[in-house]
């Protein structure tokens, strides 16, 4: 295996940093994200920049995203001969995806690659969710029991909240795993690379989805019913006129039953 983080920076565990290093696998996934020339592509958590660098070498524009002051400084030096390549010193939980399309002069939508740090991997989700028709395609790699949490069926107890918010947003594709080794420092758990579509259709909800979801996911052992009296007084009243049975649990729920559960609730909830 070919190492190419034996250098400073070093990875901070205080930021979920695990570096990869293995060429196998960086080689699958710029095969996975498919850039081409003159094309923008949002990188989230460069790090040493393997694949930043891959990325520019297709000729792409590369707009990359790092928190780190360390790892900024050295992608800075490394690519400093490179006009297609931008970085973004700042937090992605507080970034605007838009605005960086529109200062890389390119327009809606752009692909998107990211090594998302174990320890903010599902904010991070969220955030991309809320922004997701920015991007045509993202191609991430997460943690592999987070993966499998979101592409859960229902009645598999990994399915959650996170699981439905994605499958609200996203298609999901699971391309490959990834093993410890293929990182620096080598991290207890494996990855998963996958990919992320934006739906074609469009699904509304009311501004009480997620509230609804989190009350219903607050207690896994418990029914439906159970969970959403705690803030619903009409949720029993509502499970029936959706044709769901309040004895079942949240995890059985597919997509379609909490859209038909949203818009009933919603409209009994007072304005």
């Amino acid at each position: 295996m070919k190492n190419r983080g034996a250098s400073p920076p070093f990875a901070k565990k205080s930021l979920g940093q695990n570096f990869l290093t293995d060429e196998r696998y960086i080689a699958a996934i710029i095969d996975a994200v498919d850039p081409q020339p003159s094309e923008a592509i949002i990188e989230i958590g460069p790090g040493r920049g393997a694949l930043t660098e891959r990325l520019l070498a297709k000729g792409s524009r590369v707009a990359a995203i790092e928190l780190d002051r360390d790892l900024a400084a050295a992608l800075r030096t490394r690519f400093s001969a490179q006009q297609d390549f931008t970085l973004i010193e700042a937090d992605v939980l507080d970034i605007d995806f838009r605005e960086i399309v529109r200062s890389m002069g390119a327009s809606i939508p752009v692909k998107l690659a990211a090594n998302l740090p174990y320890n903010i991997s599902t904010p991070i989700l969220r955030r991309l969710a809320e922004q997701h028709l920015v991007c045509s395609a993202m191609i991430l790699m997460f943690q592999r029991e987070v993966v499998e949490r979101l592409i859960a069926q229902p009645g598999s107890s990994k399915r959650g909240l996170l699981t439905v918010v994605t499958e609200a947003y996203f298609n999901v594709e699971r391309l490959f795993d990834v093993p410890p080794e293929a990182f620096y420092p080598k991290p207890k758990v494996w990855s998963s690379v996958t990919r992320f579509v934006p739906r074609n259709d469009h699904i509304s909800f009311s501004a009480n989805f997620l509230k609804l979801l989190k009350t219903a996911f607050s207690h896994k052992r418990k029914t439906i019913l159970n969970n959403l009296d705690l803030r619903f007084p009409d949720a029993k009243k509502a499970l029936l006129t959706a044709d769901i049975d309040p004895k079942r649990r949240a995890e059985s729920l597919t997509l379609s039953e909490w859209i038909v559960l949203d818009k009933i609730i919603s409209c009994s909830e007072p304005s």
